[in-house]
């Protein structure tokens, strides 16, 4: 039964990630692509604003990917990590702790599910358990 928790984990949390970067990188699921989003990355103060949205998206798209197929798991769990403490840092911090108030919870829930991910491993419903 772990097993089945772990990939259902996987699967919606990579699976969104995976659509949070395709909005930064392609515009996609009403996004604003690369150019809306590092236009509000520089309203922020995150510059340059464009490099900045290239590798926030790269990170949630790839680690989203590697996520959802239990693929280097570790890996996966650093990349969205990181994007959640850029998030935390720069976006949702300063406005508390409840989502409600565009605060952090969910940033930090994201956060802690995928650093758990990265610790536990993916499962044996993964290629890290197929290749590895």
């Amino acid at each position: 039964m772990l097993d089945l928790a772990l990939l259902l984990i996987r699967l919606v949390i990579g699976l969104s990630f995976m659509a949070h970067g395709a909005q930064k990188l392609f515009g996609s699921f009403g996004g604003g692509g690369l150019k809306g989003t590092g236009g509000y990355f520089e309203t922020i103060g995150i510059k340059p604003g464009i490099t900045m949205a290239l590798m926030a998206g790269l990170s949630e798209f790839v680690g989203g990917t590697l996520l959802t197929l239990g693929l280097l798991t570790p890996l996966a769990g650093i990349l969205i990590a990181g994007a959640m403490i850029v998030a935390i840092l720069k976006v949702h911090g300063p406005n508390g702790y409840w989502l409600i108030q565009n605060g952090y919870e969910y940033c930090l829930t994201i956060l802690v599910v995928v650093i758990a991910l990265a610790l536990s491993g993916a499962g044996q419903y993964s290629l890290d358990a197929f290749l590895f």
